[in-house]
């Protein structure tokens, strides 16, 4: 039990670790993004859609990391899904 602990703290830290390097690649990135884009076309804001789109998947990052770890990462759930698809087969 106590390796299999480890493990899901070991996935979980991964997580967290791999969403804090994306957000601060996309936060510089993003802001190299507004300087090139104030400097050379500030009429119109392009720099917004790649904020945009790219803000959603570091969400989707944070989600995984922080929210929904806890919740999916447990053996007792993967076998509650598991009773549950056998539940669907059944009928």
């Amino acid at each position: 039990m106590d390796d299999s602990l480890r493990v899901t703290a070991e996935k979980r830290a991964d997580a967290k670790i791999k969403f804090y390097k994306d957000f601060i690649i996309y936060i510089i990135v993003n802001l190299l993004l507004a300087a090139v884009n104030f400097t050379f076309t500030p009429e119109f804001w392009w720099v917004l859609f790649p904020a945009f789109f790219w803000g959603i998947a570091v969400f989707d990052g944070f989600l995984k990391a922080f929210v929904f770890s806890a919740k999916f990462d447990t053996a007792e759930y993967r076998e509650q899904k598991i009773q549950e698809e056998m539940e669907k087969l059944r009928k």
